[in-house]
């Protein structure tokens, strides 16, 4: 298992991996570990695709994930679908629950998937917003949340404009 830390100006991260894939992505306060160029070929991709994300040059992850193992089918489902919501758009939890298991009354428990997404970011969790259109809980806090959704695009502080069907894009 291999560490490695990332500090872009919007949010520190963690990444895990083993030989194959990477194996977690966690939001971390600020780091003041030295951001060393890992010897470890998928913490080099990792953190290589992490920052043309954030720097606006990525729009899709092509990464290797290993999932935790006891992450359950409907988790794993959850997070499938979640990984197919476009960069720059949004998704209700209804809407996803929907996709995922072909009802919206699955709603709560696809947030409880998201809040236990392994891989923010790559797996898109902050696209997902409430069925008003407001911003809904988030791991990394709903000000990076706010902040993700600007970065694709999506509203700036003025313009709370989402790109969801019917409201307002």
């Amino acid at each position: 298992m291999a560490t490695s830390y990332l500090n872009v100006e919007l949010c520190s991260l963690r990444l895990d991996a083993d030989e194959e894939a990477l194996t977690g992505i966690k939001f971390i306060s600020s780091t003041t570990q030295n951001r060393s160029e890992p010897e470890h070929p998928v913490l080099q991709d990792a953190e290589r695709q992490l920052e043309e994300y954030f720097s606006g040059k990525r729009t899709i992850f092509d990464l290797k994930l290993k999932f935790p193992l006891n992450a359950n089918s409907f988790f794993k489902n959850v997070w499938k679908h979640l990984r197919e919501v476009p960069f720059a758009t949004t998704i209700s939890y209804g809407e996803l629950s929907r996709r995922a298991t072909g009802s919206t009354t699955s709603a709560r428990a696809v947030g409880l998937a998201n809040n236990r997404n392994p891989f923010p970011v790559v797996i898109p969790c902050h696209r997902v917003i409430g069925a008003d259109g407001n911003l809904t809980g988030f791991g990394g806090g709903l000000t990076l949340k706010r902040r993700l959704l600007a970065l694709e695009g999506i509203f700036t502080s003025a313009d709370f404009r989402l790109s969801m069907p019917g409201l307002g894009n």
